[in-house]
């Protein structure tokens, strides 16, 4: 998990009374369809399409954020009624594996406007564990069937060990993409993951078994087409749409004083995975 620093004046005697308020700490999922928030002790605060308002563009595309501006005009009239202006508010935002320094800087940007105390990230894969109360003792391969990206991820003492995705989700399901042909590009992931591992982390997360999420593990018999062609146990998230934003507000209590640090650099992507 980083950290994104956010500069700021020395606090002014007449401000110290401010600093001391308790700090208003948001958990947030920016996807491609769909943006969450959620608050530990409330529960999700919002779960509404990713536009920047009611018939207008779409600030957020398969796992980037196109729009940094639009995506600030659609923060700020979501979070207006959940921050307040005497304190300034910390953030845990998910963010794709494969997004980088690019995708963080840009979360931060969007979030500037509230001038807040700090904006940490947490990759999703680890968000997903976390939401659905995994073991991240053992390896883990998780599976996040997303609107427009799908992500496989092997999570090894709790960290990100490897990572693939593929343009494509639930949204792009019709004519030509099918049910079997995502799950199809899914296990090619799986597979690539498993050749190219020169441990056995990958094998043993896959013997596990596999957790899925995401709004496609709603779909009627995916997780059991999934566990058919992988031939290992499939299990779906507890509300698998909003297990990463759950998740990354459990790390919400132990970050909402830590002060900010220097966003690390990013490590080198692998390329998109396509069916």
């Amino acid at each position: 998990m980083s950290t994104l620093r956010f500069s700021g004046r020395p606090a002014r005697p007449g401000r110290l009374r401010t600093a001391l308020l308790p700090r208003t700490a948001i958990a947030l999922d920016l996807g491609s369809d769909r943006t969450r928030a959620c608050v530990p002790g409330r529960g999700v605060i919002f779960d509404v399409p990713t536009i920047t308002f009611p018939g207008a563009s779409h600030p957020v595309q398969r796992g980037t954020i196109v729009d940094a501006a639009g995506t600030a005009r659609m923060l700020r009239r979501l979070l207006h009624r959940h921050t307040s202006r005497f304190a300034r508010p910390v953030f845990v935002v998910t963010t794709p594996v494969l997004g980088g320094v690019i995708y963080r800087e840009a979360a931060r940007s969007a979030l500037e406007f509230l001038r807040p105390y700090a904006v940490h990230t947490v990759p999703t894969a680890r968000a997903i564990a976390l939401g659905a109360d995994a073991d991240l003792s053992r390896p883990l391969l998780v599976v996040d069937f997303g609107a427009h990206l799908t992500e496989v991820f092997v999570l090894s003492g709790g960290a990100v060990s490897d990572a693939r995705r593929t343009p494509l989700g639930t949204c792009d399901l019709d004519g030509t993409t099918t049910r079997d042909g995502l799950v199809d590009a899914v296990v090619a992931m799986v597979t690539g993951m498993l050749r190219q591992d020169r441990t056995p982390t990958t094998l043993d997360a896959l013997r596990r078994g596999v957790l899925v999420a995401g709004g496609g593990a709603l779909r009627p018999g995916t997780a059991r087409l999934l566990g058919e062609r992988l031939d290992t146990p499939v299990r779906t998230a507890p509300a698998p749409h909003a297990a990463a934003v759950r998740g990354a507000a459990a790390l919400l209590p132990g970050l909402r004083h830590r002060p900010p640090a220097p966003d690390p650099a990013a490590p080198n992507p692998s390329p998109d995975s396509r069916p």
